[in-house]
């Protein structure tokens, strides 16, 4: 599977375009490892190699992640990254909101 189409390049934001949006920055493509519970979602691209992003591992957590990276990672069956081929875009506080709950807020 390819991971990223010339389509999804056009569409995503260049890098640090998105900063200040918080939980309002869009997460156009989403990656996952089918064999584990790894999730990558892009919000930006620097149109060479490096996203920005969501990581959804170990930990939830925003950070940078680069297309060779995801194209060498296998998971724990030997299986690839995929990309999500029915993700529709949304924001990142629709994807994962105890990231972006404000302080002090209790559940």
């Amino acid at each position: 599977m390819k991971l990223l189409t010339k389509a999804i390049r056009r569409k995503l934001p260049p890098l640090y375009s998105q900063d200040g949006k918080g939980g309002q920055a869009i997460a156009q493509v989403k990656f996952f490892t089918p064999d584990s519970s790894w999730t990558f979602y892009a919000t930006e691209f620097d149109g060479e190699d490096r996203f920005f992003g969501l990581v959804d591992g170990d930990d939830k957590e925003l950070g940078y992640f680069s297309l060779a990276e995801l194209q060498r990672i296998r998971g724990p069956l030997g299986l690839p990254i995929e990309r999500d081929l029915y993700w529709q875009p949304k924001p990142l506080d629709e994807i994962v909101p105890e990231l972006f709950k404000p302080a002090g807020h209790q559940s």
